[in-house]
């Protein structure tokens, strides 16, 4: 990437740094996570604290050769997207599986691409539980993580939608032996075909899907818990 070049950027997250400058966590398609230093950006003749924000699509242009970038130009493009309610929630968990399950300055342009979408769709009041496990798939997959959904891991075989199936992540579903302790590991054949396919319009494919991809999701981002999903569960 050239300094100085223009490229699309959305914000992961932001906070004071020194007198008057922002430290900015920054999501691009052609340098993936990385942090920047936004000079002077809240000082009170500057414009850019109102610019750089959450969620909104931006152009930027950087500069630097150490880890930390400085941000040398920014522009908007396009509309800033309004995430209200539930679904600003929403934008702030996607924020953070972003920058817990990212490696700096790996680049993802198809996942910044599945980023923008899915914003869009949270913009619009689209169904949440949808938007999101759509995306939480969509990232496994970017980060090499997939998950086998359409056969079984020991043999191969096509899963059927009405038997129950107990997801072993890093591995995939086996059947479930009948009169063993279900847990949320253990979803119908359905559940996994719909998430293969991207179809969340049955309920107990959106109840099962849920809490597969919780557990998966845990496994990766290790015992910290998500700040957003703490800050959700506090909302009245």
């Amino acid at each position: 990437m050239v300094d100085n070049a223009l490229q699309p950027c959305f914000i992961l997250h932001r906070r004071e740094y020194r007198n008057t400058s922002l430290l900015l966590e920054l999501f691009t398609p052609e340098q993936g996570r990385l942090p920047a230093i936004a000079r002077g950006a809240r000082s009170g003749r500057s414009m850019l604290g109102a610019l750089l924000q959450p969620f909104r699509p931006l152009l930027v242009s950087l500069k630097g050769r150490g880890e930390v970038k400085t941000l040398s130009k920014s522009e908007p493009e396009g509309r800033a997207l309004l995430l209200q309610g539930n679904h600003l929630y929403c934008g702030f968990y996607l924020n953070e599986l972003l920058t817990r399950l990212l490696q700096r300055e790996d680049p993802h342009p198809q996942l910044f691409l599945h980023y923008s979408n899915t914003l869009a769709a949270l913009a619009t009041a689209e169904p949440m539980e949808a938007v999101l496990r759509h995306f939480e798939l969509e990232l496994l997959d970017e980060l090499g993580y997939g998950l086998l959904l359409d056969q079984e891991a020991d043999n191969g075989d096509k899963i059927e939608a009405e038997r129950l199936y107990e997801f072993h992540i890093e591995h995939g579903p086996v059947v479930f032996e009948t009169g063993r302790t279900r847990s949320p590991m253990v979803v119908h054949g359905a559940t996994m075909l719909g998430m293969h396919r991207r179809d969340f319009s049955e309920r107990r494919t959106i109840q099962e899907a849920r809490g597969l991809m919780r557990r998966v999701l845990a496994f990766y981002l290790g015992n910290k818990p998500l700040k957003s999903r703490e800050l959700f569960r506090s909302t009245p």
